[in-house]
């Protein structure tokens, strides 16, 4: 089966110039299925550093006002409690889209970087394979940022891969992050996110209709995430599919308008 021209065309890795094109792919309705019905998360699960699986610390991820909102107004020190909401199936070829702000002051305890730093992990491991003492999940994140105030660059859309690799301009990656071109969005604005993952071909990320980031080839491999059960960091494997999560780290958050095309394979 035929990609649409739309997607083809993103499969030009590094071709540059493609603006706007990831947004139109997902103009009108059709074919869209809402993640987050703007009521509840009946259909995600959650995973905290420190707690099994299924349990929801402090409250950490809760439904106000038709958004996902991340909070710890219920912690004490932050303790290193990294955590993870998971929509409840897998996806390999699709097309998500979301919108996200940053809001409030960074939990007591909580690491410095940590500072408007949030993100969406995507390809990631089922979080009923992580064990309790498991910081991160083996996966890839589109790591979302904003702009610290100091008139410096803060781009958002940005890679980052927690027990993974990718393959970026060639090669792969000796960076656990890879900056995006995007802007810097201030603290408070509503900014919108999309990914366009096509299995293990190719992944674009687009900031408010802006490609601003292409890599192929995520695979495990690589460090920063600790405490996994040896049996599913089998390096060097490709990942082609994977559950997509919202992360807490200590920066409230909030999230709305998470829906997801699923795309056809070639």
């Amino acid at each position: 089966m035929k990609y649409t021209c739309i997607v083809v065309a993103l499969l030009c890795l590094g071709c540059g110039g493609v603006k706007k094109s990831a947004t139109e792919a997902g103009t009108g309705g059709k074919g869209w299925k809402k993640l987050f019905n703007g009521k509840d998360t009946k259909d995600w699960f959650v995973k905290i550093h420190h707690h099994e699986v299924g349990e929801n610390y402090g409250n950490t991820f809760r439904v106000e006002d038709g958004m996902i909102k991340i909070r710890y107004d219920q912690y004490g020190d932050f303790n290193d409690q990294f955590g993870h909401l998971y929509y409840k199936t897998p996806f390999s070829y699709y097309h998500l889209k979301f919108e996200y702000r940053f809001v409030g002051e960074l939990q007591r305890g909580a690491p410095d970087y940590t500072l408007l730093n949030s993100g969406v992990m995507f390809h990631s491991q089922d979080p009923r394979t992580m064990l309790k003492e498991q910081d991160w999940p083996i996966s890839i994140e589109m790591q979302l940022l904003a702009g610290l105030g100091d008139g410096r660059p803060r781009p958002t859309g940005n890679m980052c891969s927690p027990g993974t690799d990718v393959i970026y301009k060639g090669r792969i990656s000796p960076d656990h992050c890879i900056n995006s071109t995007s802007k810097t969005y201030p603290a408070g604005e509503w900014v919108k996110g999309e990914l366009i993952v096509l299995g293990n071909e190719l992944i674009t990320h687009v900031i408010n209709g802006d490609t601003v980031l292409q890599y192929s080839k995520p695979q495990i491999g690589g460090g920063v995430a600790h405490g996994y059960d040896p049996r599913y960091k089998q390096d060097g494997k490709l990942l082609s599919s994977g559950f997509i999560a919202l992360q807490s780290e200590g920066q409230p958050i909030d999230f709305r308008n998470i829906e997801i095309k699923e795309l056809p394979h070639r």
